[in-house]
């Protein structure tokens, strides 16, 4: 026997339902302190920086994958 049950009911509707407790209160707070501590990350960086990090880590990943693949090549040689 098979049986649908269909609820319709917002999320809240659904917590107090099941008897979680409400957090928005707690996730407003952490949500405005990540954006207070995201703006002032960004606002302390240097664009040049970011930049020399971002393409010498990219520049290297090249090198690892180009000798990952001549080592794959060298080994798979009769």
């Amino acid at each position: 026997m098979k049986m649908n049950i269909e609820i319709d009911c917002t999320p809240a509707e659904a917590r107090a339902f099941l008897g979680l407790p409400d957090v928005s209160g707690l996730n407003d707070h952490l949500v405005e302190e990540m954006k207070k501590r995201m703006d002032a990350n960004v606002s302390a960086m240097q664009p040049e920086e970011l930049m020399k990090s971002w393409t010498s880590f990219g520049l290297s990943a090249q090198d690892q994958f180009r000798r990952l693949m001549e080592a794959a090549v060298t080994t798979t040689k009769p």
